[in-house]
């Protein structure tokens, strides 16, 4: 089991270049996981990343944002990781730029496997040295050790 509770497959890691949009990432993510198969229909993902962030922005502060969506179109809880060293406008309420996104795909009634999950990530998120690991990636291979060992 990987650091944020669910092992993350390769096809499901971004890592953004400089001068990427939040948009161009989301849309990057959701492809991404589209590819993994677990997404029945890309559009209907897209439309839903794209409503929810639009109702709010989910960039949560300290350079973490956490999209979500539970939709029947998923079919089974997923999550996707997004890394960018430059950072990526957000719109978050402290103005930081973001450099990891965690975007959470969930089937239509999976909110308490969804708190499940978010609370390992946000507990994996502080452990120390973590996201410097993360960011010190420049592959996704890299990415994956540091995302699927145990940080506890």
């Amino acid at each position: 089991m990987g650091a944020f509770g669910i092992d993350i497959d390769s096809q499901a890691v971004c890592i953004f270049g400089p001068g990427i949009t939040k948009d161009e990432a989301l849309d990057c993510m959701v492809e991404s996981l589209y590819r993994t198969d677990v997404v029945e229909d890309r559009e209907a993902f897209r439309v839903a990343v794209r409503e929810r962030e639009s109702i709010m922005s989910t960039g949560i502060g300290s350079g973490v944002a956490i999209p979500h969506v539970r939709i029947n179109e998923v079919k089974r809880p997923t999550v996707g990781v997004g890394i960018s060293k430059a950072g990526i406008d957000f719109d978050t309420l402290d103005d930081a730029p973001v450099h990891v996104v965690v975007l959470f795909a969930m089937p239509q009634g999976s909110q308490r496997e969804y708190l499940g999950l978010l609370a390992q990530v946000m507990l994996t998120l502080k452990v120390p040295g973590f996201r410097d690991r993360l960011l010190a990636c420049d592959t996704v291979e890299e990415a994956l050790e540091v995302l699927n060992k145990s940080w506890r």
